[in-house]
């Protein structure tokens, strides 16, 4: 099967990288005309709805015991960090927005040594410190604060790399029954109607009296079907079939495509801010090294194996 073929599985990651290493700047764009939670409702509402069909096709594999964790892979791994990153990014550059995201494998750690018997050793719990070191830094330096401050909507990013985080654990441990594209269909099945009645209930005057407002939608449909629904599809299939901590090493490069639009749309990037993304690249790095003692090939992210 290609999905694994290791070549197969950098070139997903690498795909990956592109798709959600842009979303930071398409957010941007959108929040030009829409306000940050109709951004967020829009990105999830086309999400779902472009997975809609596949949700119905794959009904028939719908468990009682699965909804829980569909829900959390729905909630906890879309929705809620979707409206968390469109409000950080009222405030925070793309470029930032992006560094901070590279805290994913992180948490995933955290999360997988609190609650899922991950197994470690010294390297990734250096690992550990070397990354919330960096966030702390970052998050210390973003736009409009100064270095002994902390930028508040910057944690909201950070809240958000913690619920995916967990969410790469729960699918990892509780989905692995499941195809890609079967978990993350039917978890957005779950995401549209909330989606839908906020959008009902929100005004599109400003929006419509915008300009450019609609190059700023196409901004929201391409963050949506493409940067949101296809990559998820992509992201769960790579956790079913390689490891949590391996598919959220998908991190490691989002941050050189967020940072090359960031800049091309005139962001200022510091040297400070590049030192504290390679202390948290460092503390990745660390943590994807595979403990030598006593454990077995997958003992990083025992999270659940299939």
């Amino acid at each position: 099967m290609i999905w694994t073929r290791r070549s197969f599985q950098y070139s997903i990651i690498l795909l990956l990288a592109l798709v959600w290493g842009s979303s930071f700047i398409l957010m941007k764009i959108g929040l030009k005309s829409f306000s940050p939670n109709q951004a967020a409702a829009i990105r999830i509402l086309l999400a779902s709805l472009f997975l809609l069909p596949l949700a119905i096709k794959n009904l028939k594999y719908l468990k009682r015991k699965d909804i829980k964790s569909l829900l959390v892979a729905g909630f906890i791994g879309s929705f809620i960090p979707a409206f968390l990153f469109t409000r950080a990014q009222t405030r925070v550059d793309s470029a930032v927005a992006g560094m901070l995201n590279s805290l994913t494998p992180v948490f995933t750690l955290i999360v997988g040594i609190l609650f899922f018997k991950t197994r470690t050793g010294w390297k990734q719990v250096l690992g550990l410190m070397l990354g919330l070191a960096g966030a702390v830094w970052l998050v210390s330096i973003g736009e409009g604060v100064t270095l002994r401050s902390i930028n508040t909507y910057a944690l909201f990013i950070v809240l958000a790399t913690l619920m995916y985080g967990t969410n790469v654990n729960v699918i990892k441990s509780t989905l692995t029954h499941l195809t890609g594209i079967q978990i993350t269909s039917l978890s957005f099945m779950f995401l549209w109607p909330f989606a839908l009645i906020y959008l009902l209930t929100t005004d599109f005057q400003p929006v419509l009296a915008s300009p450019g407002w609609p190059r700023h939608l196409l901004a929201l449909v391409t963050l949506g079907i493409v940067g949101t629904a296809l990559a998820m599809l992509l992201m769960n299939s790579l956790i079913r079939y390689t490891s949590a901590v391996f598919a959220s090493s998908v991190t490691y490069i989002i941050p050189v495509f967020a940072i090359g639009w960031g800049i091309l749309d005139g962001e200022k990037v510091t040297l400070l801010h590049l030192g504290s993304m390679a202390l948290i690249l460092l503390g990745v790095y660390l943590i994807n090294i595979r403990p030598s003692v006593n454990t077995s090939p997958l003992s990083v992210n025992r999270a659940g194996d299939a």
